[in-house]
C-alpha cells in the first residue's frame, strides 16, 4: 500500500515522456501546416521580392541571374474600353454613395477585376497635333465627343470644324476670350507678371483654356476636373498638351502636399464653397502657399449684374456672398482685389492670424495628429491647416521668383530623411548628365514630337528640371508609399502628384507622349505586380509614344519580355556611365487599331 500511495503522489516521470513528445511533434507539425497556408495566401496578394541576398567571401559571385518571365501576348480590350479609367469608372458609380459626390472619387477595382488587356484607340485615331499648334486644335476622332460642343456652343469652349475640334479660348466667365480674362487677373495680381506666381491649380477646369493661356506667361497649372457629364474635359486638355488630371474635391484630400500652389482658381466651377461647413475651402487653404491667392469668378461674385442668368434671386446671391466672406475671414483670408466678375483673396502671409484663433473658433486649427502633407486616401478635415512656423521662407513673398527657384534647394528638404542642399545639388547635376545621354539615344526628346511627359517616380524633380527649356511639361509622381518629397518638387516651381503604382493613375488613356521611370520596379516589386504596372503604362501612353525605363539588370529582361507582349518595340542600352548593375530600355508603343473596329468597317461596307 505504501508503494502505491507513494507512486500515486509522485508519478514516474518516464511514464509521460512519450505522450509529451508526441504532443510536441503534433503541435509543431500543425504550426508548420498553418504557416504554410498563411504564406501561400500572403503570396497571392503580395508579390514577394524574389531578389536573392548574396553574402560571402570575394570568391562568391557578386551578381545574380536576371529575373525571368515567360513570353505573353496580351489580348485587346473591347472597343467599349477605349476611354477606360479604372479608378473613376462610371459603370461602377452606382456602387458608391451620392453624399458630396463621393462616387466621382477614386474607387479602384479589386485585383481580380483588373483588365489585363490592351486598351484600343478610337477608330480613326491619328497621332496628335504637335505643340504649340495643339493648344488651339485637335483631331476630332481622337476625342470623338460632342457633348461640350453641343451644350456649351454659345460659350465657345470648342467647336467642330471638319475633322478637327477648334478651341477659341472661350468659357462661361470669359466671353471675350481667355486672354482678356487673364489680362484682367494679372492687373489684379501683379505677382503673376514677375515670376512670383509660378504654380497654379484650376478646379473644375473645363477644357483647361485658363491653364493653357498661363503656360505662355510662365505659370504652370494643374487643371483638375472629375469624370462627369462634361464628357472628356480632362481628355481634351491633355490632347491639347495642357497639364490636367482627373479629380474632385469631395471627401478625400487632393493628392498634393500642403503649401503647394501659389494660386488656386475657380471660374464658375460649381463647387458649393460655403456648404458643409466650408470644408472644400479648407482643402484649398491647405494646398495654398502662405500668401497665395484664391481667385473666384462666377456666383456669387458680381451678383448685382449677373444674378438673372443664374436661376436665382439677388437676395439669395447676396446671402451666399456674405456667408463666403465670413468663412474666408475665419480662415485668415483677406480680400486682396476685386473688379467686375473676378474677386481675389489672399491666404495669410504668416501665422499671426492663426494664433488669435481660440478653441471655440470655427473652423478650428487642426491638431498635430495628421501630417498636413499626407494626401493619399486621406480624409479631409473640418479644420485649418496652420503652416509650420519652423519654415521661414515658405510664404510666397519669401520664395525665390521663377526661374531662380528651380535651382534653389527648398527649405523643406531638411525634413526629408537624408535630404540636404548638397544632395539636392548633386541630384540636379546627375539628371543633367542623364538627360543629355537620353537625348543621344532618343532624338525625339526635346523636339515637338514629345509634349506630355510623366516622371513616374521622382525624388526632387531633377528629370523635369533638366527638361525645363524644352517644349514639354512634366507630371512628377512621388510614391505614396515612399519618402514624400513632393513638397520639394512644388517649391521648385514644378508640378506633380502623389500616387500608388499598384493602382491606375487618374487620367484617360493615350494622354502621355513619354513615360520615364528610374528603378520603379526595384522599389515597388514587393507590392505591385510588374505586369499590372506595365499594362497601366500602356493604357496612358499615346500610340507612337515612348518609355524610358531605367532599371536594375535583374529586372530589365523581364520588362522587355512583357513590353513585347504589349506590342512595344524596345532597345536595351547602357547608362551614361556604363554601369553594369543597371540598364536603359527605350521603347516605343506601336499604333494599332482594334480588330473589332476592322470587322465593323467590313460589315458596314456590305
Amino acid at each position: 500500500m505504501k508503494g502505491k500511495d507513494s507512486k500515486g503522489a509522485y508519478p514516474n516521470k518516464n511514464s509521460k515522456v512519450v505522450p509529451i513528445t508526441l504532443m510536441f511533434m503534433v503541435l509543431c507539425g500543425f504550426s508548420f501546416y498553418l504557416g504554410g497556408i498563411y504564406c501561400s495566401e500572403k503570396n497571392r496578394f503580395f508579390k514577394k521580392d524574389t531578389t536573392p541576398l548574396i553574402h560571402g567571401h570575394k570568391d562568391i559571385a557578386t551578381a545574380v541571374a536576371p529575373f525571368q518571365i515567360k513570353a505573353v501576348n496580351f489580348p485587346e480590350c473591347g472597343l467599349e474600353f477605349q476611354d477606360y479609367t479604372p479608378c473613376t469608372d462610371p459603370k461602377r458609380w452606382r456602387k458608391y454613395g451620392n453624399y458630396r459626390l463621393t462616387f466621382m472619387e477614386r474607387h479602384c477595382p479589386p485585383v481580380m477585376e483588373r483588365k489585363q488587356c490592351l486598351v484600343p484607340p478610337p477608330n480613326g485615331y491619328k497621332p496628335p497635333i504637335r505643340w504649340p499648334k495643339s493648344k488651339d486644335e485637335c483631331w476630332y476622332r481622337n476625342v470623338p465627343y460632342d457633348w461640350i460642343n453641343n451644350e456649351k456652343s454659345n460659350q465657345h469652349w470648342l467647336k467642330k470644324e471638319g475633322e478637327k475640334f477648334i478651341f477659341p479660348g472661350g468659357g462661361t466667365m470669359f466671353p471675350n476670350g481667355v486672354g482678356a480674362y487673364v489680362d484682367l487677373m494679372q492687373d489684379l495680381i501683379p505677382g503673376m507678371k514677375d515670376g512670383t506666381v509660378r504654380t497654379a491649380i484650376d478646379t473644375g477646369c473645363g477644357v483647361a483654356s485658363w491653364g493653357g493661356d498661363l503656360l505662355n506667361r510662365g505659370i504652370l497649372t494643374v487643371s483638375l476636373a472629375p469624370r462627369d457629364n462634361h464628357e472628356a474635359q480632362v481628355q481634351f486638355a491633355l490632347e491639347r498638351g495642357i497639364p490636367a488630371i482627373l479629380g474632385i474635391i469631395s471627401t478625400q484630400r487632393l493628392p498634393f502636399p500642403s503649401n503647394s500652389f501659389d494660386i488656386a482658381h475657380c471660374s464658375r466651377c460649381l463647387i458649393p464653397w460655403s456648404e458643409f461647413g466650408g470644408i472644400y475651402l479648407m482643402e484649398i487653404h491647405r494646398i495654398l502657399r502662405p500668401g497665395g491667392f484664391w481667385v473666384l469668378s462666377g456666383p456669387p461674385i458680381n451678383y448685382e449684374n449677373r444674378w438673372r442668368g443664374w436661376n436665382t434671386t439677388a437676395a439669395e446671391q447676396k446671402s451666399d456672398l456674405d456667408k463666403l466672406k465670413r468663412l474666408l475671414t475665419s480662415m485668415c483670408f483677406k480680400l486682396y482685389n476685386k473688379k467686375d466678375d473676378i474677386a481675389v483673396w489672399q491666404k495669410s502671409l504668416d501665422n499671426t492670424c492663426y494664433e488669435k484663433l481660440t478653441p471655440s473658433s470655427y473652423p478650428p486649427k487642426c491638431d498635430d495628429s495628421l501630417d498636413p502633407d499626407s494626401a493619399w486616401y486621406t480624409p479631409m478635415r473640418s479644420c485649418i491647416t496652420v503652416p509650420n512656423p519652423r519654415f521661414k521662407k515658405l510664404a510666397l513673398k519669401s520664395t525665390p521668383k521663377w526661374p531662380e527657384r528651380l535651382n534653389v534647394a527648398p527649405e523643406g528638404i531638411s525634413v526629408v530623411p537624408g535630404g540636404n542642399a548638397g544632395g539636392f545639388k548633386h541630384d540636379n547635376s546627375k539628371w543633367k548628365n542623364r538627360v543629355k545621354h537620353y537625348k543621344s539615344l532618343l532624338p525625339a526628346l526635346g523636339s515637338d514630337k514629345i509634349r506630355n511627359v510623366m516622371d513616374m517616380n521622382t525624388l526632387y524633380g531633377g528629370f523635369a528640371a533638366a527638361l525645363v527649356k524644352d517644349p514639354v511639361w512634366v507630371m512628377n509622381v512621388v510614391s505614396s508609399y515612399g519618402i514624400n518629397t513632393l513638397g520639394a518638387v512644388y517649391d521648385r516651381g514644378l508640378i506633380g502628384s502623389n500616387h500608388d503604382w499598384c493602382e491606375a493613375f487618374s487620367t484617360y488613356p493615350r494622354t502621355y507622349d513619354l513615360l520615364h521611370l528610374d528603378g520603379l520596379f526595384t522599389a515597388e516589386s514587393h507590392r505591385c505586380e510588374m505586369k499590372n504596372v506595365l499594362l497601366e503604362m500602356d493604357r496612358i501612353l499615346r500610340p507612337a509614344g515612348y518609355a524610358i525605363i531605367r532599371e536594375s539588370t535583374y529586372f530589365i529582361d523581364s520588362i522587355a519580355t512583357l513590353a513585347k507582349g504589349m506590342r512595344w518595340g524596345c532597345q536595351k542600352h547602357d547608362t551614361e556611365y556604363n554601369v553594369e548593375k543597371e540598364k536603359l530600355l527605350i521603347c516605343q508603343k506601336k499604333l494599332w487599331y482594334s480588330k473589332q473596329s476592322s470587322n465593323d468597317e467590313i460589315k458596314s461596307s456590305f
